[in-house]
């Protein structure tokens, strides 16, 4: 038989009530790592949960970036600055095994977090979930 092979795919979605700050670019700040350890564990917690936590191997949070609110300026709380997160996260996957079902992994995700609204303590922007690109 052939060993089970790691297979990676990817999570983004934005964060509403996470001001972006320079810190967040930067691997080596206290806050980038801080903000990485808490969203690998509320990625690990979510997808454990799911269709593939047999399979599931973790994520990482790889970058944060700013992304500009869509909303009207003239709204209160629109000038706040957004924090997109990219994430990577890992399975394996048996050679008989079908291809990852990102659109129900999608699905799932959606409901698991109120219909793309909340993550743990974090606001998420209800359009902005992606997986797998």
């Amino acid at each position: 038989t052939t060993a089970a092979a790691l297979e990676r795919f990817t999570v983004n979605f934005t964060i509403t009530n996470l001001p972006y700050s320079s810190d967040l670019e930067n691997p080596d700040s206290a806050k980038f790592r801080a903000t990485r350890k808490v969203m690998n564990t509320l990625l690990d917690r979510l997808l454990k949960k799911s269709s593939i936590g047999p399979v599931f191997q973790g994520c990482e949070a790889t970058d944060f970036r700013y992304e500009r609110p869509s909303r009207a300026p003239w709204l209160p709380g629109s000038h706040r600055e957004h924090t997109r997160v990219d994430a990577v996260c890992t399975y394996s996957k048996e050679p008989s095994a079908a291809p990852l079902d990102r659109v129900g992994l999608y699905h799932e995700v959606s409901n698991k977090t109120r219909g793309i609204t909340q993550l743990g303590p974090y606001s998420l922007h209800k359009d902005s979930l992606y997986v797998n690109g």
